[in-house]
C-alpha cells in the first residue's frame, strides 16, 4: 500500500498541474445523461492519464472509472477513478473540483486520496493507518447537535419534483448554521473527514465519487450511513455518529410524509 499511495500521491499532483494548466482555456463541452451532466476534454485526457498509468503498473487490477466505465482484470483489486469531479464548476473557472481515486480490495476500500489542485488539498486514507490533509492528520468534528452544525449537500442532475433533494434541504436548513454545496462530493465528503463541515448527505451519487472520500471519513473517525445501494447508485450520510443519526432522522420525517418511491434513497 505504501508504494501505491506514494504513486497516486504523485500522479493526482501530475494530473492536478495538467488541469490548472488548462482551467482558463474555452473547453470543449458535451453533456450526458442531462444536459446539465457535462464533460469536458479535461476529463477525457485525466481519465486517460490515469487509467494509462494504473494500467501499466497493475495490469491485474480491475478499474471502475467515471467516463470510460469498467475494465475487468484478474486480481482482487479495483481502481474506482473520478478524474474531475466538478466538472461544471471547472468549465465555469470556479476552483472547487477534485481527482478522486480510491483501491478496493474485494467489497472493501483499502485507499483513497482526492486532490483539489487550485486549492493545493491533498487528503488521503490507508485503511487502519488514519486519515490526512497534506501530511498532516485529521479527524472529523466532535459537534453534537444539528443547531450548531455546517452541513454540506449536492443535487440530482436528473431529479425534479418531489425527488431533487429540495424538500430535504428545506427542512434542514432552519436547523443548521449553515448548508454548503461546492459541487464536488469527493471534496465534500472530505470536508467532514477534516471536521470542516459536521456531516453531509446527498442522493444518487456514483461509486467513482465516494470511493475514496468515505474512506478518509471513516480513517478520520467519522461514519458513513447508505441510505440505500443500488447498482451504480449510493445515496449516503455522513459525519460524525451523532450528526449522522440526527440527519437521518430528519431525512426520513421527509420521507414519512411522501408518497412510496417519490425519494431517492428511500
Amino acid at each position: 500500500m505504501k508504494t501505491r499511495l506514494e504513486q497516486i500521491i504523485a500522479l493526482v499532483k501530475e494530473v492536478g498541474a495538467m488541469q490548472i494548466d488548462n482551467f482558463e482555456k474555452k473547453h470543449q463541452i458535451a453533456k450526458k445523461s442531462t444536459r446539465f451532466d457535462l464533460v469536458t476534454e479535461v476529463d477525457k485526457l485525466s481519465e486517460k492519464m490515469i487509467t494509462d498509468f494504473i494500467g501499466a503498473r497493475y495490469p491485474e487490477d480491475s478499474i471502475l472509472a467515471e467516463e470510460s466505465g469498467r475494465v475487468d482484470g484478474q486480481s482482487e483489486y479495483t481502481w474506482v477513478v473520478d478524474p474531475l469531479d466538478g466538472t461544471t464548476n471547472y468549465s465555469h473557472r470556479f476552483p472547487v473540483y477534485s481527482i478522486s481515486i480510491g483501491l478496493q480490495r474485494g467489497d472493501q476500500a483499502v485507499l483513497g486520496v482526492v486532490y483539489a489542485p487550485m486549492m493545493g488539498e491533498l487528503f488521503h486514507a490507508v485503511r487502519s493507518r488514519g486519515a490526512f490533509l497534506n501530511g498532516q492528520p485529521i479527524a472529523v468534528s466532535g459537534c453534537a447537535n444539528l443547531e450548531d452544525s455546517l452541513l454540506g449537500t449536492g443535487f440530482l442532475y436528473t431529479g425534479s419534483g418531489l425527488d431533487n433533494n429540495l424538500l430535504q434541504f428545506n427542512h434542514l436548513c432552519p436547523m443548521v448554521q449553515g448548508i454548503r454545496r461546492t459541487g464536488s462530493a469527493a471534496y465534500d465528503l472530505c470536508c467532514v473527514a477534516a471536521g470542516i463541515y459536521d456531516g453531509f448527505w446527498e442522493y444518487r451519487l456514483h461509486p467513482w465519487d465516494v470511493a475514496a472520500a468515505t474512506l478518509i471519513i471513516e480513517e478520520a473517525g467519522g461514519s458513513v450511513i447508505y441510505l440505500s445501494r443500488e447498482g451504480l447508485n449510493v445515496s449516503l450520510v455522513a459525519g460524525n455518529r451523532q450528526i449522522c443519526d440526527q440527519i437521518q432522522v430528519e431525512l426520513q420525517k421527509i420521507a414519512g410524509a411522501l408518497p412510496a418511491g417519490d425519494l431517492a434513497g428511500s
